[in-house]
């Protein structure tokens, strides 16, 4: 009984005089994306970031379906198209579902617009081109308001 008591005690006091770990947030980014071409395509697109932790993921969420798509980060690549303005990014982005690797979303941006995004189908090597729609209202709480 007594080690319990000075286990409990020695905590608390730990506690008190040892600073917690770093607060680490994770920083949230949401874009609406929509295809033009064909059959209009909706889905709104994630990021997270830990800038402690130095970990980064994503998801796609399309607007006809209730399940989000985890993807994982494959590449970024810069480029510097004139010098002393902003670099290009572009930020390849691997879609797994069900353990399967089925496809990959490539987004190309620069400063603070998201000049273009991809997705390509493993399975059918079809392509789709869409556009960021920055008229929809989006926020990390709520998501892409269609």
């Amino acid at each position: 009984m007594f080690g319990l008591k000075f286990s409990s005690a020695l905590f608390s006091a730990l506690l008190a005089f040892v600073p917690l770990a770093a607060h680490s947030e994770v920083t949230t980014e949401v874009f609406c994306f929509r295809s033009y071409e064909g059959k209009p395509i909706n889905f709104e697109f994630r990021t997270y970031y830990d800038s402690v932790a130095k970990w980064s993921g994503a998801g796609v969420k399309y607007s006809k379906s209730k399940k989000a798509i985890g993807l994982v980060h494959r590449s970024t690549e810069q480029e510097e198209l004139v010098y002393g303005r902003p670099y290009q990014y572009t930020t390849t982005w691997v879609e797994v579902v069900d353990g399967a690797l089925t496809g990959e979303y490539q987004m190309v941006t620069q400063g603070g617009r998201v000049d273009a995004m991809t997705y390509t189908n493993y399975k059918s090597a079809k392509k789709y081109s869409f556009e960021n729609d920055y008229d929809v209202d989006s926020k990390p709480e709520t998501g892409c308001q269609w």
